[in-house]
């Protein structure tokens, strides 16, 4: 089987011959320490590489490919430094949000997720209805700079492409906590939900355009949706409000997705999803990630609530990682009924932190290649 083969069957709850290797990475923290503990530096397949050193000989296959789709704002806001404390500064970032972080740190890193980054949020970009109607502005679907300027040979390409490739946007529950920040959009699905509707629907179809434009050249294999909108122990906002507000937009997207004949249709939240994973199956949404154990994300649970409706990627105890020999071994031996049971890509249940070694991310790989029958 060639890779697009093997997400597929995976995920569908098929026989591939092996299950995807996607163990996950570590962000930039992360590497430094590794760096110096023996992975080389400028070495880029960090994942061949500790594959490698575990023993392990085959040719990885390729992870999921994206056909590039800008959702973004177009024009994006100046980032800038406000303000410089002794430890921290005062920044705006491409969002428009205002917000504090530590000096360690630049506007880069609130661009694109290089590392960590504990955050002050100030001000939202979206606080009044005038703003609103600004921000709109910037959200036009059918911009030609949306998609890149060889979409169609791409497309051609892709269109005999061995590996998978996905669309991925940001969810509704995101997208509106980006304009008007997590307590603000709270308090406005109780104080003003009609403001709450109106937002929801222009991200609806803004959405919807940009995956009908997407289709035009190719038919992925995923459309994934970002959405974080969990606790340790519960969404964010009701299950009840859930199915009120969110689910009509993950329904129309779900109807675009499946009418196309794109198999696996995605959510990503972090937190405890026990509760949203029924109203994400109403959606049509058949897999979710990463399942994080921390916030008593139990996938074995899972299995046996939600059966064979539902795939997973992801689901392993980046503190067992830390923690590595025993208490590694162990949570490997806790996945593996569901690794086993099909519709499972086991890796990392959120990106590798800095407190897990070289040594044990080496042996965690290869422990994971075992398990996925690539060594």
């Amino acid at each position: 089987m060639n890779a697009r083969e093997r997400f597929l069957e995976t995920l569908r709850f098929g026989k591939p011959d092996r299950i995807p290797f996607s163990p996950g990475g570590g962000r930039e923290s992360t590497r430094a320490r590794w760096h110096r503990e023996g992975l080389p530096e400028g070495e880029q397949d960090i994942t061949g590489y500790a594959y490698r050193a575990a023993g392990g000989v085959e040719k990885l296959d390729p992870g999921l490919g994206s056909f590039p789709i800008s959702e973004r704002m177009i024009p994006e806001f100046e980032e800038k430094v406000i303000e410089r404390k002794e430890r921290t500064q005062i920044v705006q970032d491409w969002k428009g949000n205002i917000c504090e972080i530590s000096n360690e740190f630049d506007t880069r890193y609130l661009r694109n997720a290089y590392d960590f980054v504990t955050r002050r949020w100030i001000k939202c970009p979206v606080e009044s209805r005038s703003d609103w109607e600004a921000m709109k502005q910037r959200y036009d679907a059918e911009d030609p700079s949306r998609l890149a300027e060889d979409a169609a040979e791409l497309g051609r390409r892709m269109a005999e492409r061995d590996y998978p490739v996905g669309f991925h946007f940001s969810g509704p529950f995101w997208q509106l906590r980006e304009w008007v920040g997590f307590e603000n959009l709270c308090m406005m699905f109780i104080e003003d939900p009609d403001f709450v509707r109106e937002m929801l629907g222009f991200w609806q179809e803004y959405v919807a355009r940009l995956i009908e434009r997407g289709l035009e050249y190719v038919k992925p294999d995923m459309v994934h949706l970002s959405e974080d909108m969990a606790y340790k122990k519960f969404s964010m906002i009701s299950p009840a409000m859930c199915r009120e507000f969110l689910l009509p937009v993950w329904q129309r997207w779900g109807q675009i997705v499946r009418e196309a004949g794109v198999p696996i249709y995605a959510i990503d939240s972090d937190g405890y999803i026990g509760e949203l994973i029924p109203i994400w199956m109403e959606a049509g949404v058949n897999c979710c990630d990463p399942i994080e154990v921390a916030a008593g994300n139990d996938i074995n649970e899972f299995r046996r609530r939600f059966g064979k409706n539902m795939a997973y990627r992801g689901g392993v105890d980046k503190r067992a990682m830390a923690k590595g020999g025993k208490a590694l071994a162990d949570e490997l031996a806790r996945i593996e009924p569901v690794v086993r049971d099909g519709g499972y890509i086991p890796g990392c249940d959120h990106g590798v932190p800095s407190d897990v070694s070289w040594a044990d991310f080496v042996d965690y790989v290869g422990r994971l290649a075992r398990m996925t029958g690539w060594m």
